[in-house]
């Protein structure tokens, strides 16, 4: 009598199954660790090195050194200090402000609007990012200036007798931190916008509400993702962007990010520079959770 023949067929998918597994981690894996690499050379070790920066001295010739002290931070509780705070939350809140009653139209539209002029419409959002924002500003500054192409304008026009002063205060500064930042906000409110069912829409429409009522009852609510992820894009890098309030504000606008850069390489003392570094920081991790607790509460509101 022959022995039974023992069928092998689950144990060979079993051990096809695992080899596949093994190869898509390996493939993961390959995948993520330049991406790793690249944070920890780039962004976690630079982060520790100004985090332990922020504890030294600042030495006789503008260098650091020894004691070790707190100083530095506490420094930062001067009222001087805590005015460039919340005056650079005060220009990025309008900023924000700004960039969303602006964006928010401009999303509207190119997200109904027909699909051959939609790619367009993106493409003049995106346009502006192939040139360096350092040109940009360079060219509101050409037509704020008191010789600038708007003051001559309006001078010709006979409608000024003097040129305007629209440079070198803050409501310059805002104008350029709208021109850079409104990008930011667009793309997330277009992507929020496209997403929403015309269906709902239609129905608010059959049930006899007006256009406004649909809007603030249906299309607002529901894009508030959006308003949320293009609100934190906008605000955040406003509070650090120190090149515009430089170049548009002068020496009136002095925001956390010039405080920033002036201590490092104007007053020469890297510790303090990188104190306030830390607390910007800590201050932008705020305003992040502040977004992820916001989200998540509304998420958990719409499951329930």
């Amino acid at each position: 009598m022959n022995p039974p023949v023992l069928d092998n067929a689950p144990a060979n998918q079993l051990q096809n199954e695992t080899k596949l597994k093994h190869q898509i981690d390996y493939g993961k894996a390959w995948t993520i660790w330049p991406v790793f690499i690249w944070m920890v050379l780039l962004f976690l070790l630079p982060m520790i090195l100004v985090f332990a920066v922020s504890f030294f001295s600042r030495s006789s010739f503008g260098g650091i050194g020894f004691p070790l002290t707190l100083e530095n931070y506490s420094r930062f509780f001067d009222p001087l200090y805590f005015k460039i705070i919340w005056i650079s939350c005060v220009l990025a809140f309008y900023t924000t402000l700004c960039c969303l009653v602006l964006g928010y139209p401009f999303a509207y539209i190119i997200a109904r609007s027909p699909t051959q002029y939609r790619n367009i419409l993106l493409l003049l959002i995106i346009v502006p990012f192939w040139t360096n924002s350092l040109i940009r500003t360079y060219a509101w500054i050409v037509l704020l200036r008191t010789e600038g192409v708007i003051n001559t304008f309006l001078l010709q026009l006979g409608l000024i007798e003097q040129p305007l002063s629209l440079l070198y205060n803050e409501s310059a500064v805002l104008i350029g931190l709208v021109y850079t930042m409104l990008p930011f906000m667009v793309l997330p409110l277009y992507a929020s916008i496209e997403k929403l069912e015309r269906s709902l829409l239609e129905a608010s429409k059959d049930l006899g509400a007006k256009p406004w009522q649909t809007f603030w009852r249906v299309t607002l609510p529901l894009t508030t993702p959006g308003i949320l992820a293009g609100s934190l894009l906008v605000f955040i890098p406003s509070l650090g962007l120190f090149f515009i309030p430089d170049l548009m504000g002068g020496s009136k606008t002095i925001l956390i990010g010039n405080h920033i850069k002036n201590q490092f390489l104007t007053a020469r003392d890297w510790p303090f520079g990188s104190a306030s570094s830390i607390i910007l920081m800590i201050l932008t991790l705020v305003f992040i959770a502040v977004y992820i607790k916001i989200t998540k509460d509304k998420q958990g509101k719409e499951l329930v």
